[in-house]
C-alpha cells in the first residue's frame, strides 16, 4: 500500500486527550506536537489543515534538538524540518495525560533528512507504555517513516518510548494525538489497532484529514482500471459514530461489467497476523423502482457478512466484534463484494480500513504509584536518564533505586523497595511516598532531609523496614511509628531526633542485637532511659563583676571572674526542650554526644550537655564531667 502514501511518511507517537467528542472547527483534546521546535513563541498554524503545531519540550525531559540536512530542508514542509533526536539513555519516553478509558489516536512521525550528516539509517524500537509497538525501520530512500496505532488508555498518563536497539540514534519528526469516541475501534482487552490501510475510492490526489476529517484520520484516495467510479455532489450523513469526512463517502467504486463481482487484495507479514477489518457503504445513486443492489461480502472465499444493500445516501459501517481474530493464509487476503442472485447491480463500496491487532500484554504498574513517583520525582528535583516511561516495566528498564512486584503481565505490578540513599535530597519527607501502598522498605539514608519524621510512615501497612539515618530530622518520633511491629528502624546520625521512649534506633542492628541511634537527654538514673521523660543538666553562669571588689582584684581579672558553678537543678524534657528551643543550636559534639546552647528564664545562657547512646562512656563519667562545661 505504500503507493497510496505518497509524499512524506514520517512516524507519529504520542498520546493525549482530554474528551472525546470533538466539534466542527475545534482542535480541543488535540496534541499536535514539532518535534525538536524550540519552546519559547515558536508555536505555528499549518496553513493546510489549521492545526497549531506547538514545540515537544514539555512532554519529555531528555533529547536534542535537531535539523534536517540543507539539502533537504527545502523539499518537506515545516513541521518535517525540525526533530528530536535521543543520544542519551536506553529509553527515552513523552509522558501525556490522558483520559482513562478512552480510544486515541496515535499518531508519529520520523524523518531523517541526514540531520547528523552521517547518512546513516537509523533504527530503534517504539514502545506504547511497557509494551513493544513497533521496530522504526527506515526505507533506503530515507523518506521516512510513518506509525499511527489506535489505543485504548488504562491509565490517566500514557508514555510513548523510544528505545535504543543497536548503534544508531533513536529521532522523531512529529507526535500526534487525538481523542476518538469509545464506542468505535473497538479492540480486545490488552490488544491495540496498528493502522495498516485507510483509503477512500476515487481518482484524486487529495489526502483527506482535519478539518474534513473531524478526528483528523488521513485518508489516502485509491482506484483501479476495472473499477467505475461514483460520485454525487449531494450531503451524505456519516453520522454513525465513525463520522468519515464528506469527501470519502461521496464516491464509490463498482464493477465496470456487470459481473456481479468486487475484489480487492492485501498481503501481511504472515498467517498469524490478526486483523481488523472496516467497510463504509453508502448509496450513491438512485436506483428505479426495477432496480436492486444486493452483495455478499466474502473474505478469503468465505461469506463475513450479507446479503446487505448500502442504505441511499446514508452511512454503513461493517465493523468486526472486539475479539475477533481474522487471519488470512500465508498472510494473502482477498476481500469481495459479491453479487446476489437476486440483485440488478453491481456491489459498491466507499472507504475501507484495515488494523492489525498488536497485542499488549504486559500491565503498566499501578497508576496511584506511578503518580505518587512523578510527584517524589518533582519534589526532589530528581533528574536521572532511566526515570522515564514505566517505573517498573518491562523489567530491563526499571528504574534505578526501585524493587517491583512483577510475577503475572496480566496484574498491574507494584512498588515495594525504594532506594534515594545519598541522593542530595533536601526539605522533609515527600509526602507522596505514602502512597507507595505495597511499598516494604524505604531507603532515604545520607541525605540533607530535616523536619519532623512524619507519621503517615507508620500507616504503610507492608513497611519493614525504614533507614533515616544520616540526615537533619529534629522533635521526636512519632509514638505510632515507634510501636509499629516488626518494624526495622534506622535514624541515626540526626543529633536533632528525639526519643522520649520505646526502641528508637535501629532496632535491631547486626547480629540482632539492639542498636540505638537516637541521642537521648541526661536523665537522673541510666534505669529510667528507655522512658527518657526528664533530663538533668548542668548550668554555668558568668557571675557578673562584683562591684565592691578591690582595684587589685579588678587589674587581675578586667573583664569577669571565672565561671562559677550554678546551683544544680532537675529539669523536665519539656523544660529542655524550651530552654535549647527544641535543640536548635549546636556549640559541638564530644565523647559522650552533642552540646546544645540555650537560656534559663530567657537570660541566662546555657550549655547543655546530651549523652547519647552510641557513646562509649557510661551515666556515672558524663555527671563526672559536667562541671567541666563551660559557659558563656
Amino acid at each position: 500500500m505504500e503507493k497510496y502514501f505518497h509524499g512524506v511518511l514520517c512516524v507519529f507517537i504520542i498520546t493525549f486527550a482530554f474528551i472525546h467528542v470533538v466539534q466542527a472547527q475545534d482542535q480541543k483534546g488535540f496534541i499536535t506536537l514539532d518535534c525538536g521546535l524550540l519552546p519559547d513563541g515558536s508555536s505555528y498554524t499549518n496553513p493546510s489543515t489549521g492545526l497549531t503545531f506547538t514545540s515537544d519540550s514539555s512532554f519529555i525531559e531528555s533529547g536534542q534538538n535537531g535539523r534536517v540536512s540543507k539539502d533537504s530542508e527545502r523539499n518537506f514542509e515545516k513541521a518535517f524540518v525540525t526533530l528530536r533526536y535521543f543520544p542519551d539513555g536506553e529509553r527515552n519516553c513523552y509522558n501525556l495525560k490522558v483520559t482513562q478509558g478512552t480510544n486515541y489516536l496515535i499518531r508519529a512521525s520520523f524523518l531523517y533528512g541526514n540531520y547528523d550528516g552521517l547518512n546513516t539509517l537509523p533504527n530503534f524500537d517504539l514502545f506504547i507504555g511497557p509494551n513493544k509497538l513497533t521496530t522504526v525501520n527506515f526505507n533506503a530512500t530515507g523518506g521516512g517513516v510513518f506509525v499511527e496505532i489506535i489505543h485504548m488508555s488504562r491509565l490517566s498518563t500514557l508514555d510513548i518510548c523510544l528505545v535504543k536497539t543497536g548503534t544508531t540514534t533513536p529521532m522523531i519528526s512529529t507526535l500526534e494525538v487525538r481523542p476518538l469516541r469509545s464506542d468505535t475501534y473497538i479492540s480486545a482487552i490488552g490488544s491495540s489497532l496498528n493502522l495498516y490501510f485507510r483509503g477512500y475510492l476515487k481518482d484524486s490526489r487529495i489526502v483527506l484529514r482535519y478539518p474534513d476529517d473531524l478526528n483528523d484520520r488521513r485518508w489516502f484516495p485509491f482506484s483501479y482500471e476495472e473499477w467505475t467510479l461514483v460520485t454525487t455532489t449531494l450531503n451524505v450523513n456519516t453520522s454513525n459514530g465513525f463520522d468519515l469526512p464528506q469527501g470519502a463517502m461521496a464516491s464509490a467504486a463498482t464493477r465496470v461489467n456487470d459481473n456481479g463481482t468486487w475484489e480487492f487484495p492485501w498481503s501481511l507479514k504472515d498467517s498469524t497476523t490478526q486483523f481488523h477489518l472496516y467497510l463504509h457503504f453508502a448509496e450513491l445513486q438512485t436506483l428505479l423502482a426495477n432496480e436492486t443492489r444486493e452483495f455478499n461480502v466474502l473474505l478469503n472465499g468465505k461469506i463475513y457478512y450479507g446479503p446487505f444493500s448500502p442504505k441511499m445516501l446514508s452511512i454503513d459501517t461493517m465493523s468486526p466484534q472486539p475479539d475477533s481474530k481474522l487471519t488470512c493464509k500465508g498472510g494473502s487476503c482477498l476481500l469481495q463484494l459479491v453479487k446476489t442472485t437476486k440483485s440488478t447491480l453491481p456491489p459498491l463500496i466507499n472507504a475501507i480500513e484495515i488494523y492489525t491487532v498488536v497485542e499488549f500484554p504486559q500491565s503498566e504498574t499501578n497508576q496511584d504509584e506511578v503518580l505518587a513517583m512523578k510527584k517524589i520525582q518533582t519534589a526532589y528535583g530528581l533528574s536521572r536518564i532511566n526515570w522515564q516511561g514505566d517505573p517498573c516495566v518491562p523489567e530491563q528498564f526499571l528504574w534505578a533505586g526501585l524493587k517491583c512486584s512483577n510475577t503475572d503481565s496480566s496484574i498491574p505490578p507494584t512498588i515495594t523497595f525504594l532506594n534515594l540513599s545519598s541522593s542530595g535530597l533536601t526539605g522533609i519527607i515527600a509526602p507522596s511516598i505514602q502512597n507507595l501502598t505495597h511499598l516494604q522498605e524505604l531507603d532515604l539514608s545520607n541525605n540533607d532531609l530535616a523536619g519532623d519524621v512524619p507519621e503517615f510512615l507508620a500507616d504503610i501497612k507492608s513497611l519493614l523496614i525504614i533507614n533515616l539515618s544520616g540526615n537533619n530530622f529534629s522533635g521526636q518520633l512519632p509514638q505510632k511509628l515507634i510501636q509499629k511491629k516488626g518494624l526495622k528502624l534506622n535514624v541515626e546520625g540526626n543529633p536533632k531526633l528525639l526519643c522520649t521512649e520505646g526502641p528508637c534506633g535501629n532496632k535491631h542492628g547486626e547480629g540482632g542485637h539492639p542498636k540505638k541511634s537516637i541521642i537521648v537527654p541526661i536523665v537522673s538514673s541510666v534505669a529510667l532511659i528507655a522512658v527518657l521523660i526528664a533530663a538533668s543538666v548542668l548550668f554555668l553562669v558568668l557571675r557578673k563583676k562584683n562591684p565592691s571588689r578591690s582595684k587589685e582584684n579588678d587589674r587581675t581579672s578586667r573583664s569577669s571572674e571565672p565561671p562559677r558553678i550554678a546551683k544544680k537543678k532537675r529539669f523536665t524534657y519539656a523544660e529542655v526542650t524550651e530552654m535549647t528551643n527544641n535543640f536548635k543550636n549546636v556549640l559541638g559534639k564530644g565523647g559522650f554526644g552533642m552540646v546544645y546552647h540555650g537560656y534559663v528564664n530567657g537570660t541566662e545562657q546555657v550549655a547543655v550537655k546530651v549523652l547519647s547512646h552510641a557513646s562509649k562512656h557510661g551515666h556515672k563519667q558524663f555527671k563526672a564531667e559536667g562541671t567541666a562545661v563551660m559557659m558563656f
